[in-house]
């Protein structure tokens, strides 16, 4: 009867423990950037809602442009610099390095602006862009600050910024 009241308590330690381990601003970034990394249902999901609605592109294209992202997402990798918490509130500072759309982005806008000829169609220069950022194997590396706030016992991730999702996609 002992052994097995001891069990209990020791698994109702165990249980207890590591929800509070997970229960840190550290492992509330890390779980938060893992749902990017194994493409998440509702990553998933709010990324094809926010690309639909897009005017600019056809179908196609934004077919084309959610692999690119989700390509991102899967090789989006993180190290956490730092944790500081001042009671209700964290600061979580990490560095990512992702694909780097960006500098792609830069070079096609200044490539059509010197051969916008080359580009009589409305949606050729789309396709030429996409095209050239399937091609991406460069990384870059950003820094960031994830803010946290306590509710309820619970640590929750404050609404990005744009700068930062602009980092996390490789359009900063």
């Amino acid at each position: 009867m002992k052994k097995i009241l001891f069990l209990s308590i020791f698994l109702i330690i165990l249980f207890t423990g590591c929800e509070n381990v997970k229960n840190t601003p550290t492992a509330k970034v890390e779980n938060f950037l893992s749902k990017y990394q194994n493409r998440d249902k509702t990553v998933l999901e709010e990324l094809h809602y926010v690309i639909d609605k897009d005017k600019t592109m056809n179908d196609k294209q934004k077919e084309l442009y959610k692999t690119l992202l989700e390509k991102q997402y899967q090789y989006l990798s993180y190290k956490i610099t730092n944790e500081e918490i001042i009671y209700d509130k964290a600061i979580v500072n990490i560095e990512i390095e992702v694909l780097d759309y960006k500098d792609t982005i830069k070079k096609v806008e200044e490539y059509y602006q010197n051969h916008v000829e080359e580009f009589p169609k409305e949606n050729d220069y789309m396709d030429f862009k996409l095209q050239e950022l399937k091609k991406v194997k460069s990384t870059i590396q950003y820094k960031m600050s994830i803010h946290l706030t306590k509710e309820d016992n619970k640590w929750k991730i404050e609404d990005l910024t744009s700068s930062d999702r602009k980092k996390i996609h490789g359009l900063y």
